[in-house]
């Protein structure tokens, strides 16, 4: 059996439509099982595995991952849909499994996962700041906007009394 450490399964945990996931292909290899036997059994058990806990990628996502990813280049032109599981989904595996490998193999990707989590809080707090300024500037653009059109509006109406007014004295 393989010495599992969180290093090897770092590399396998992609994000797909803003949630961490891990390939079909990569969990069997994990597993030691073929990706079709992987994939048999979550049929099997269709009913474990919800769209929160496993979908199919569609072309233009297999697109970018394999783009991405060099170690992927061979399911370009791989004509079967590549399956995600997210954390549930990894976890359900396991149980459908029923090997020690798989859950010693789950044991370190639930590791992976936590760590991973714990590594991205401070980035989600960057972000909510970040979008906190963007309101922040589109609000003070807006204000801008709003007294450029009163200075000119000012402006105009000047320009409109001084061609109203008469002149007095020789001209």
């Amino acid at each position: 059996m393989k010495q599992l450490k969180n290093i090897i399964v770092d590399d396998k945990i992609f994000i797909i439509r803003g949630i961490q996931v891990m390939i079909d292909r990569d969990l069997a290899e994990l597993y030691e099982v073929e990706t079709r036997a992987l994939n048999q059994a979550v049929k099997r058990n269709s009913e474990s595995f919800p769209n929160d806990f496993m979908f199919e990628l569609n072309n233009d996502e297999k697109n970018e991952l394999i783009t991405k990813c060099d170690n992927l280049k061979s399911l370009k032109f791989n004509p079967s849909k590549i399956k995600v599981f997210t954390e549930q989904g990894v976890y359900m595996l396991a149980t459908v499994l029923k090997s020690k490998i798989a859950r010693e193999v789950n044991i370190s990707i639930m590791r992976t996962f936590t760590k991973l989590k714990n590594q991205s809080v401070p980035y989600f707090d960057i972000v909510k700041r970040i979008e906190k300024l963007e309101i922040s500037d589109n609000q003070t653009k807006e204000l801008l906007s709003k007294i450029v059109q009163v200075i000119n509006n000012m402006q105009e109406i000047q320009d409109e009394a001084k061609e109203d007014t008469k002149k007095i004295g020789f001209v």
